[in-house]
């Protein structure tokens, strides 16, 4: 195994990490996320559109085509109709109309209508970033971080189905690495990742893998060098989107709490690192109070902690805390702590020997 591409797609950035376990070389970027590249790209266009594609990240792209709906006809795809939300009654519901391939193929001749693309991978874009490094758009694996709430059944919030899903993962073997799944093991609840499986077979790799983002920011701050060979540390990823905090014990997750980066504090931030270490944490208090939830297996004890290693690209939130937080920085970049996170699990999946980074 040679050269492997790691992508994290995240709310603000897309961040890629090259490296050749051959040579030991590694390049990196960050650019901004597909989202707002397809949002922008939206709004460059006038008039009715057809939306193909599959489910992907929303936010901005959701927030442009509710805009167009007001004005002009927008007809999206069931799979890209998921993007916006996995009920297609509230997508009609903001004007947006859902038709099959066959009529939006049919539609696509009509020069009334632009058609766009939905999807996290992005081929072109990704390969134009690739050869700029001056590598060739071949690998030997790929391996794709993004966050998916999964689709939940019928009256089941999709928070507590996201919670149920990773504490099943984690009670069976609480290690984050697990979480990294082939392309053709992905469970059928994550359709982000399904989708993002499916669009990565253009990226030219003989394998691809795929991860949920919170559990690659865990997996990649823990190679932070203020936090290997510690235990337990409490990590906390600070994204544009949403904020986990994480208690880990060697390579095992103890627990974590998510929410939303916008309804966070820094007061809060710090009550929820010391109630995940004591064990005072619950999935129910946290959804009341806006968070996405809670999974704990273990407490630690906020007095046993070795070090809490802050990173993401909105970390700045935990400026002033009184708390003895160390600045993570994964491979000497703050902003590869999710692909940081993808190479530590692919390397353990493929039998790559351990990569010392100073």
């Amino acid at each position: 195994m040679s050269r492997l591409l790691m992508i994290d797609i995240g709310a603000g950035t897309l961040d890629l990490l090259c490296y050749d376990s051959q040579g030991g070389e590694h390049f990196k970027a960050v650019v901004p996320a597909p989202v707002r590249h397809l949002a922008e790209q939206i709004g460059r266009t006038t008039g009715a559109l057809l939306v193909v594609g599959g489910e992907m990240g929303g936010g901005p792209v959701t927030e442009a085509l509710q805009e167009r709906a007001r004005t002009a006809e927008v007809i999206m795809s069931p799979t890209a109709a998921a993007t916006l939300h996995h009920d297609p009654q509230r997508v009609r519901d903001w004007g947006i109309a859902i038709a099959d391939d066959q009529h939006i193929a049919r539609l696509s001749a009509d020069s009334r209508y632009t058609t766009v693309r939905l999807g996290d991978i992005q081929p072109e874009r990704i390969s134009r970033i690739v050869e700029g490094i001056g590598w060739p758009m071949a690998f030997d694996a790929v391996a794709i971080c993004a966050q998916d709430h999964g689709v939940a059944p019928q009256g089941v919030s999709h928070l507590d189905f996201r919670h149920r899903l990773f504490e099943e993962m984690l009670n069976r073997d609480p290690t984050p690495h697990q979480l990294l799944f082939h392309r053709d093991a992905v469970p059928a609840a994550f359709n982000r990742l399904r989708s993002i499986a499916a669009d990565a077979v253009r990226l030219n790799a003989r394998d691809i893998y795929v991860m949920d983002s919170g559990m690659a920011a865990m997996a990649g701050a823990a190679q932070d060098l203020q936090a290997r060979d510690l235990s337990p540390v409490i990590i906390l990823d600070v994204a544009t989107s949403h904020t986990v905090i994480a208690a880990l014990t060697g390579d095992q997750v103890a627990g974590f709490v998510e929410y939303h980066t916008r309804d966070i504090t820094l007061e809060r931030l710090e009550t929820l690192i010391v109630a995940l270490a004591d064990g005072r944490l619950r999935h129910d208090q946290v959804l009341a109070e806006g968070g996405h939830g809670a999974y704990l297996r273990q407490a630690v004890g906020y007095t046993n902690v070795r070090a809490i290693i802050v990173t993401g690209p909105k970390r700045r939130l935990m400026a002033g805390t009184r708390l003895p937080v160390h600045w993570g920085s994964p491979w000497g970049d703050n902003m590869m702590t999710g692909t940081v996170g993808l190479l530590e699990s692919l390397r353990r999946r493929i039998g790559i020997p351990p990569i010392s980074f100073l």
